[in-house]
């Protein structure tokens, strides 16, 4: 295959292929999706077409008449579309356990981004061993240094959707300062740098921060700036969690807007949203900075998760000075009793200063349901709220916390709600705004029926199309598709993805509209979703009338830095 982008003389060739192939009684295609209403990923008015694929390629798109095709695809009655792009995917263990990637796959999802903050390399031989020592239910060997050996190993290994990664500014961060609260020293830095630029050679997206987490948040704005501007030079962008999302929410946004400046990059905001009742109001306030950004000249975008709750650890209810130097130091702190109580006093803050708390966030203790342990000791509190646990334990639901970090050996997995739905709504409408899960891609057996992720991994996409544009009329859908596919593929500068064209990679998918629909709840999360019944990968038929076939077709998509594309 071509490494080159499709170009005006490879559509051409698409259509002279199509026209002689009419006149041919041998299948001049592997695959013709017929009568389907074609949403090409533009957002333009979608029309009544056929879709043709030879081997992984787009092949033609249009009225096709007696062309020929081993297999044939009836999509009457049926949209068809781009594959969906996660942009912020969490599968990068889920996959190892199992390569179909069946949740996100069965909503659309053809391709999964990774690397928020952290990164699967670049790793040095002290963090294979924590992460070796910090794995869950999920085992696995490390059999990888770098972010390009471990996402080459998933591809050898066989996936059924695609993968691409950010190298993340956390990872690059412990690889050379561990878990120390400092800035980097200047030759510190320079190896900070230098990962960066070797992550982008070969295929990194950008530069990914986690700034509200430790050790991501004792990262200062130069630091990111520098990192930014180390993958600005292999055309990569810079996206965020962002420092805060609740109470100092305009201040972050506006740090964003700065980096993307000074470093010269695009610039993406993860999982866009205000947090905390009292922060609702300031959604209009972000929205017009982003605005004003983009007016001004600066790429601006961001992504989101089509619910009201979000979920990480319970380290996010705690100070991030009690989590410097890792796990094992954070829990050794949390067993002397005088910090124990200095970190209790600083949780029932309502404002605390200098880290954001989401337990403070979500209002109370009933709003912070645990959704997943290390112990098996612990899974049977999986469900219940912090709330419950802390009456069941007879202490203060902050004790709670604490003593389950230290009983669990974790950070704790939990949800906490913390948003509004007219904000959701009002961000879905957004047109710079794309969509990412934020969780893994999962199944309703094994190994992952022994936690409870987000409803989001089972119905982020799904929710999007069912709820959003079809119930609510937040949007429509040719413009939803142009955000789930063709959106993010041009802020990642991903050659040949996102769009039903000539020339394009053949990611494909086929549903019904008047049915799509998200089941999975916070009670019942292990649910599919339902109304996608095809789904091609690279040309590869994944989903075959709602079941997977196997197949394993998925591959390593990389950012415009990496050395092995050809020169135009």
């Amino acid at each position: 295959m071509s490494l080159r982008p499709p170009s005006w003389a490879g559509l051409l060739a698409g259509a002279v292929f199509a026209l002689a192939s009419c006149r041919s009684s041998a299948p001049a295609y592997d695959v013709i999706v017929r009568n389907g209403t074609i949403y090409d990923g533009s957002g333009g008015a979608p029309v009544r077409a056929d879709v043709a694929i030879a081997g992984d390629t787009i092949a033609a798109v249009g009225r096709l008449g007696s062309g020929r095709a081993k297999v044939v695809v009836d999509a009457a009655g049926m949209a068809v579309m781009p594959g969906f792009i996660n942009m912020l995917s969490w599968a990068n263990q889920s996959l190892i356990a199992d390569p179909r990637s069946q949740s996100d796959l069965r909503q659309g999802v053809t391709l999964e981004v990774m690397g928020e903050g952290d990164s699967m390399g670049p790793w040095s031989d002290t963090m294979k061993a924590v992460f070796r020592a910090q794995q869950t239910d999920i085992r696995y060997p490390i059999e990888w240094t770098t972010l390009a050996q471990y996402l080459e190993w998933l591809q050898r290994r066989g996936i059924s959707t695609n993968v691409a990664s950010f190298v993340g500014a956390t990872t690059v961060r412990e690889h050379e300062l561990g878990w120390a609260k400092r800035a980097p020293t200047a030759v510190e830095l320079e190896r900070m740098r230098a990962l960066v630029a070797q992550a982008m050679r070969e295929g990194a997206l950008g530069v990914a921060s986690a700034l509200i987490y430790a050790p991501g948040t004792y990262a200062s704005t130069d630091e990111m700036v520098a990192l930014s501007q180390e993958a600005g030079k292999y055309g990569g962008m810079y996206i965020s969690h962002m420092r805060s999302e609740g109470d100092r929410l305009l201040e972050a946004v506006d740090e964003v807007i700065a980096i993307s400046r000074r470093a010269g990059v695009p610039a993406e905001i993860y999982h866009l949203k205000a947090a905390g009742a009292a922060n609702w109001p300031k959604m209009e306030q972000v929205i017009a900075r982003v605005d004003s950004a983009r007016r001004a000249g600066l790429h601006v975008s961001a992504d989101m998760y089509t619910y009201t709750a979000g979920a990480t650890g319970l380290s996010a209810g705690m100070p991030t000075w009690v989590q410097e130097g890792g796990l094992e130091a954070w829990r050794a702190r949390l067993r002397d009793p005088a910090t124990r109580t200095r970190v209790l006093g600083e949780m029932r803050q309502a404002h605390p200063v200098g880290w954001e708390s989401l337990y403070q966030l979500a209002g109370s203790p009933e709003r912070v349901l645990l959704v997943a342990f290390k112990q098996d000791s612990l899974k049977k509190l999986t469900g219940k709220t912090l709330a419950q646990v802390a009456t069941l334990w007879h202490e203060s639901p902050e004790d709670a916390a604490i003593d389950l970090v230290l009983r669990d050996d974790n950070d704790v997995s939990a949800v906490y709600f913390l948003m509004s739905e007219d904000n959701v709504g009002k961000q879905v409408a957004l047109p710079w705004v794309s969509f990412g899960s934020d969780e893994a891609s999962l199944a309703p057996e094994g190994i992952f029926l022994k936690s409870n992720p987000h409803p989001r991994a089972y119905g982020n996409f799904a929710r999007v199309l069912g709820h959003y544009v079809r119930d609510q009329k937040v949007i429509t859908l040719q413009d939803a598709v142009r955000k789930l596919a063709a959106l993010p593929a041009q802020n990642l500068k991903l050659r040949g993805r996102g769009l039903l064209r000539p020339g394009y990679f053949a990611d494909v998918v086929v549903l019904d509209p008047r049915t799509v629909q998200d089941h999975a709840t916070y009670g019942r999360p292990h649910q599919y979703a339902t109304g996608v019944r095809d789904v091609f990968v690279n040309g590869v038929a994944v989903l075959r009338n709602g079941q997977h076939t196997g197949a394993t077709p998925g591959r390593v998509l990389r950012g415009p830095g990496w050395t092995g594309w050809k020169k135009d």
